[in-house]
C-alpha cells in the first residue's frame, strides 16, 4: 500500500496560455512535465520572455527532481528549459524532433551538450528515479512528434493529455493513437491531466487539411509576394507551405531566427520534405519576379521585433512591403496580443499589402474542441479530473463538459499555478499554495526585473521623469548652486523655462533637511502634480561637498 500522497503542483500553465510546467511529487521524488515560456503581455515593458516561477516550489526540493519530460517542441513547452537546467542537473526526456528543437535552445544558451538528453518513442515505457514509469502515447497536434504520458506512480496512473487534437488527415504523422487511449481507460486512470484551450468551442476543431485547402486557394489568387507568418516551431505549417509553393512554381524562402534555426533543425532530422530547389535563401529571392516568392517569417504575434513586425514597421533591411503583397497570418492570436496584431496589421496594408487571416481557412488551431475533450474522457475513464493549459474560463467549461461526462463534482478541482493537488487512491483534495507567479528574461539575465521595475517602466512610459541635481554642504547641508533640473518624456525643456524654474525654487526652498533625498523627492512630486496634474517618477540626485 502506499504511504505517501502523490501531489500535482501547476507551477505554470493555469489561468493563462503559455508557461506550461506540472511537477508530480511522491515522497521526495519529484516529476517534472514541461517547462515553457510566455509572450510578454502589453504591460511587460522591456521584457523578452516571461517563465513560470519556479524558484519558489523547487528551493529546496532540486535534489529531490529526478527527471523533466516534455510533450512536444513549442515554445510554451520548452522555453523555459534552458533557464531551468542551469540551476537542476536532471535528465530530459522527450521525442526525436522535440530533443532536436531543445539542443537548439541549450546551443544558444552555452549550454550544448551540458544537459542529459534522452529520446523517447511513444509507446515504450521508461522508468524516471527508480519510482515513475512513463510511457508516452502519440497524438496529433500542430507540430510533428508531440505525445501525451501515461505515469504509473504508487497511488495510481496519472495521463496527461498534452497538447492534441483528434485529427484523422493530419499534416504529418499518424492520427492519435486511439487503440492506446482505450488500453490505458481499461487499465484504470487514477487522474487525467487534459488540454483545455478550446473546451468552450463545441464540435470538432478542423483538420489540418483544410489550412491545405485555405493556401492552395490564397497561391492561386495571390498576384505578387505571399509572406506568410507563424510560430517560430510550427514545422507541420511549414511543411504546409512548401507543399503548396512547389505546386504553385513558387520558391520559399524563410525569415526570423528562431523559425531558421527550426526549420534547419527539422530538415537535419528528416521531418521536412522538402523538394529540390523549392527552398533558397533570402537573397537569391532577389533574382526571382514578385509571383515566384515565399517567404515565411516570424511575427504573427505582432511582435516588432520579429521578421514581420521589422517589415510592417519598414525596418526590415531586405524585405519592404509594397502593392501586390498578400501577407497570410497563420497562428492564432494569443490573448492578449490583439491590439499589438491589430496594429500591425493595419500597418501592413497602409504599405499596400493584402492582409490575410483566420477567416480564410489558413489557419486551424492544434487543440482538441468539445467533442473531442468528450471523447477522450469516454476512452481514458478517470476516477479523478483536473483540467489543465488554459485560462480560467477554458478550465471551468472543461470541468463542466466533465460533469456532464458523469465524472461526480467532488472527482474533480479546477486549481491555479502554485495550488497543490493530493491524491490517495480514494481522493483528492486541495491543500496549500506556493507562492509564485512570474519570472522575467530582459536581455540575457533572468529575475532581475519583477514588479517593481516594470511599474517604474510602466510610470517613465506614461509620464517620463525629473532629475534634480542638487550640490549641497557636506558640514550643513546647504545648497551650494542652484539645483539642474532634468526631465525626459515629461516636458520639453526649452518651452517650459517659467516650471522649470519654479521647480528649481522649490529644491532650494526644500533644503536643508535630514534627509536631503527624501525631502526635494517629495517637495517636487507635490509640487510638478500641482502644477501640471502629472505624476513623473522624480529622482533627486544628492551631490555632497
Amino acid at each position: 500500500m502506499a504511504t505517501n500522497k502523490l501531489k500535482i503542483v501547476p507551477i505554470g500553465g493555469l489561468g493563462e496560455v503559455g508557461k506550461n510546467m506540472t511537477a508530480i511529487e511522491y515522497g521526495r521524488n519529484i516529476l517534472i512535465i514541461d517547462a515553457g515560456g510566455m509572450f510578454p503581455e502589453q504591460d511587460m515593458y522591456g521584457v523578452d520572455l516571461v517563465l513560470p516561477d519556479y524558484t519558489q516550489y523547487l528551493e529546496d526540493k532540486k535534489d529531490w527532481v529526478r527527471g523533466i519530460i516534455v510533450t512536444h517542441g513549442h515554445e510554451d513547452h520548452i522555453g523555459a528549459l534552458p533557464y531551468i537546467l542551469k540551476e537542476i542537473d536532471v535528465p530530459v526526456y522527450a521525442t526525436r524532433l522535440t530533443t532536436g528543437l531543445i539542443e537548439v535552445k541549450l546551443k544558444k544558451n552555452g549550454m550544448e551538450g551540458a544537459v542529459s538528453l534522452n529520446i523517447i518513442e511513444p509507446g515504450k515505457s521508461f522508468n524516471i528515479g527508480g519510482l515513475f514509469d512513463v510511457e508516452a502515447f502519440h497524438v496529433c497536434h500542430s507540430i510533428p512528434d508531440a505525445v501525451g504520458f501515461a505515469i504509473r506512480t504508487p497511488v495510481g496512473m496519472i495521463v496527461h493529455s498534452g497538447d492534441f487534437k483528434f485529427d484523422y488527415t493530419p499534416a504529418w504523422g499518424e492520427p492519435t493513437d486511439f487503440g492506446k487511449l482505450a488500453q490505458l481507460g481499461n487499465e484504470g486512470v487514477l487522474v487525467l491531466l487534459s488540454d483545455s484551450t478550446n473546451a468552450t468551442r463545441p464540435g470538432f476543431t478542423p483538420s489540418e487539411s483544410t489550412v491545405t485547402e485555405g493556401l492552395t486557394h490564397v497561391f492561386a489568387e495571390a498576384p505578387g509576394r505571399i509572406i506568410l507568418a507563424t510560430f517560430g516551431s510550427l514545422i507541420s505549417r511549414v511543411q504546409q507551405v512548401i507543399g503548396v509553393a512547389a505546386k504553385h512554381g513558387r520558391k520559399v524562402a524563410v525569415e526570423g531566427r528562431s523559425l531558421v534555426e527550426s526549420v534547419e533543425r527539422a530538415q537535419e532530422l528528416g521531418y521536412l520534405d522538402i523538394p529540390s530547389g523549392v527552398l533558397v535563401t533570402p537573397n537569391e529571392l532577389k533574382k526571382l519576379p514578385d509571383n515566384k516568392i515565399v517567404i515565411i517569417a516570424t511575427g504573427s504575434q505582432g511582435e516588432s521585433s520579429a521578421a514581420l513586425g521589422r517589415m510592417a514597421l519598414g525596418q526590415h533591411r531586405h524585405i519592404k512591403i509594397k502593392r501586390g503583397d498578400t501577407v497570410v497570418l497563420s497562428s492564432r492570436i494569443i490573448p492578449g496580443n490583439e491590439i499589438v496584431v491589430n496594429r500591425a496589421v493595419n500597418r501592413l496594408f497602409q504599405r499596400g499589402a493584402n492582409v490575410v487571416g483566420r477567416n480564410s481557412n489558413v489557419h486551424v488551431s492544434g487543440h482538441a474542441s468539445q467533442e473531442e475533450l468528450k471523447l477522450l474522457l469516454h476512452l481514458i475513464k478517470p476516477k479523478f479530473f483536473m483540467p489543465v493549459h488554459g485560462e480560467l474560463q477554458h478550465l471551468h467549461a472543461h470541468a463542466q463538459l466533465a460533469r456532464e461526462q458523469g465524472i461526480p463534482a467532488e472527482n474533480m478541482n479546477v486549481l491555479e499555478n502554485g495550488m497543490i493537488a493530493e491524491f490517495t487512491e480514494n481522493s483528492f483534495t486541495v491543500s496549500d499554495r506556493i507562492p509564485g507567479g512570474y519570472l522575467f528574461v530582459d536581455g540575457n539575465r533572468v529575475g532581475d526585473v519583477g514588479r517593481v521595475v516594470l511599474r517604474d517602466r510602466e510610470i517613465l512610459s506614461q509620464n517620463g521623469f525629473i532629475l534634480a541635481v542638487v550640490h549641497i554642504s557636506k558640514e550643513d547641508g546647504q545648497v551650494l548652486m542652484r539645483p539642474e533640473i532634468i526631465s525626459r518624456g515629461f516636458i520639453f525643456v526649452k518651452e517650459s523655462g517659467d516650471l522649470i524654474a519654479q521647480a528649481e525654487d522649490v529644491v532650494m526652498k526644500a533644503l536643508p533637511a535630514k534627509k536631503p533625498y527624501d525631502t526635494v523627492r517629495k517637495a517636487l512630486s507635490n509640487f510638478v502634480e500641482r502644477e501640471t496634474g502629472r505624476q513623473p517618477m522624480v529622482l533627486p540626485v544628492i551631490i555632497e561637498e
